[in-house]
């Protein structure tokens, strides 16, 4: 099967929907996507949903009335790819050219020293 293709930002979002709340209904998702973003209206979270089924981004059980939606990869292995795609694409293959990117004023004190510490512990 070949992999899904690659989320646009709204389906980022309700991805990351799905992994915090797991598996859902449409109107669940909507639900949750309106609390953060009130504007969101009921037909385009369902659209998008089946839109993302159809990409292979989400499984979908039919089994019951309402359709429930789930990520058709863990959180982790869809960020790990997105991870290398951006590395190829932006930073020529370079993983230290990424780390080095995001450390430019994107990192706090205290996340820095989760760092470091991270990096001390891997040694």
């Amino acid at each position: 099967m070949p992999s899904p293709r690659k989320p646009t930002a709204a389906e980022l979002e309700l991805l990351r929907i799905l992994w915090q709340i797991g598996p859902a209904t449409a109107k669940q998702v909507h639900q949750e996507a309106a609390a953060a973003r009130p504007d969101s209206a009921y037909a385009t979270v369902l659209r998008v949903l089946q839109v993302m089924h159809a990409k292979g981004l989400l499984t979908r059980d039919e089994s019951q009335r309402a359709h429930v939606y789930a990520p058709a990869q863990p959180q982790d292995s869809l960020q790990t790819s997105l991870v290398k795609d951006l590395i190829h694409k932006a930073f020529s293959g370079s993983g230290k050219e990424l780390v080095l990117a995001a450390l430019r004023g994107h990192v706090t004190d205290k996340e820095r020293a989760e760092i470091a510490q991270f990096l001390k512990d891997e040694q």
